[in-house]
């Protein structure tokens, strides 16, 4: 049995929340400079050329790419080998409350969805557990803004709608949340499972290097077409028209109900925030 001290996983937490939010991954880099090489559009460059050039200061500078430093979603992965001195998730909250106020990022968290009083320190993140083998544990931080997060949505198909009905309604959420989610997005959606499992999944499948497909070559397909699909729609870089609507299309799927066909669709803006660490 390994023993870890909670005061690390804040370290950690604390770091990534930083990291997160002034460092877009490599693989979204490169994603956009490629749609922006493939972009015909004038107007659509040049917004492509603003992004470019605001994560390109990000990065310089470590300041945030977004002023909507988001909701701290936390995944943590904690092996079953491994035993945590301390509270988990108060190490967390402390790891998010020194974060965005060392890394000094808005704090966007109220305490109550109805009264919105703000909790002034970005607490409480939402925190995501899985138990896994072996003695370490792998810490991932995905800020959400919410522009972005509005636009998702979850419906509970039937299943008779079949492939067409998950196919269609991933588009017509796109089509409907327009310029909205400040577009090229990533698409994550989940498919099947509980209507609260479809939702987990479309939210872990925005953690996916964009560079990736789904090892499922059905779904890899699937991935492919509606990703063109898309992009046809025209929306374009901040909504302005153009070729490069998304990034990518990552999906995940799970076993359902012989009844059921859950789809939800999570929807993030071209900043497409994680990072992680495994200690």
């Amino acid at each position: 049995m390994r023993n870890i001290s909670a005061k690390q996983i804040t370290e950690v937490v604390r770091r990534l929340c930083i990291e997160a939010n002034c460092h877009l991954t490599n693989d979204l880099k490169e994603r956009i400079a490629a749609c922006r090489a493939c972009e015909p559009f004038p107007v659509a460059q040049g917004i492509l050329d603003q992004i470019i050039e605001n994560y390109h200061i990000a990065d310089e500078q470590s300041v945030p790419v977004c002023q909507d430093t988001g909701m701290a979603c936390v995944f943590i992965d904690v092996g079953q080998d491994v035993h945590i001195e301390g509270s988990v998730e108060e190490a967390i909250h402390e790891g998010v409350r020194q974060g965005y106020a060392d890394g000094y990022l808005r704090k966007s968290v109220v305490r109550d969805p109805l009264d919105r009083v703000n909790t002034g320190d970005n607490t409480p993140a939402m925190i995501y557990y899985q138990l896994i083998p072996g003695d370490q544990v792998k810490i991932t931080v995905a800020p959400k803004g919410f522009g972005s997060e509005n636009m998702s949505q979850i419906k509970m198909l039937k299943p008779s709608d079949g492939l067409d009905g998950v196919r269609d309604f991933v588009v017509k959420v796109v089509e409907e949340a327009g310029p909205n989610p400040c577009p090229p997005i990533v698409v994550g959606v989940g498919v099947g499972g509980t209507f609260d499992k479809a939702a987990l999944l479309a939210k872990k499948a925005l953690l996916r290097p964009v560079d990736e497909h789904n090892p499922d070559p059905f779904y890899a397909a699937l991935e492919e077409e509606l990703l063109e699909r898309i992009n046809r729609l025209g929306i374009g870089p901040q909504g302005f028209g153009g070729r490069t609507t998304a990034l990518a299309v990552s999906i995940l799927s799970c076993p359902t109900h012989i009844a059921g066909l859950p789809v939800a669709v999570n929807i993030n803006c071209h900043v497409t925030r994680h990072q992680s660490e495994v200690i």
